[in-house]
């Protein structure tokens, strides 16, 4: 009996050991390569996620901007912040692509058709990637050391239990939104 017990304190221990350091150790964070400020962006210069991330006529998404959208406002540092003079002097001026770590990066057997979600959906951005409008600095950028895809992609909860909408990119949450607003979620309409 006293094995019995021993053995369940001792593999209790283990199982909350492992649960608490593997997530951490399955990660590795990055950090971008400059800061960016969503808010200012919203806010003092009025743009929106489209100014941007601008779904293109062909309706082909742009994603993550090119420098040319940077240079087009920021020929000469806007302010004082390191991350503004970084941004001209190492990136604009040179006409070099800033090296962003891409949060929302799916496997390439998954395609998504922003197009089909933001305009015939009427989804706003914020449904699937949280308010970054009002966010003034990036989160880190933890790459899984096993796939290699962001933390975003699954989210920061292990367990899964109450996630919205906004923190994870699994193919569970797409079906979960697609039953909610009674769409199709067949296999092709994703996956090719």
């Amino acid at each position: 009996m006293r094995s019995a017990i021993l053995f369940l304190a001792g593999l209790v221990s283990v199982l909350t050991a492992g649960w608490t350091v593997f997530p951490r150790a399955l990660y590795k964070s990055s950090p971008q390569p400059l800061q960016f400020n969503h808010k200012v962006h919203a806010e003092k210069a009025g743009s929106e996620c489209n100014s941007c991330h601008e779904i293109r006529a062909d309706g082909s998404f742009s994603g993550i901007p090119g420098i040319s959208n940077c240079a087009g406002c920021h020929p000469e540092p806007q302010g004082t912040s390191l991350a503004e003079k970084t941004l001209v002097e190492k990136y604009v001026k040179p006409n070099r692509e800033i090296p962003w770590h891409g949060y929302y990066r799916q496997p390439m057997n998954a395609r998504f058709s922003h197009v089909r979600h933001v305009k015939a959906g009427k989804l706003k951005c914020e449904t699937c990637h949280g308010d970054h409008g009002k966010s003034s600095s990036l989160p880190p950028y933890e790459e899984n050391r096993i796939s290699g895809y962001s933390r975003h992609i699954w989210g920061a909860k292990m367990l899964r239990v109450n996630v919205r909408p906004d923190e994870g990119m699994k193919m569970s949450d797409c079906e979960n939104c697609h039953a909610q607003r009674g769409v199709s979620a067949g296999c092709l309409g994703c996956h090719q």
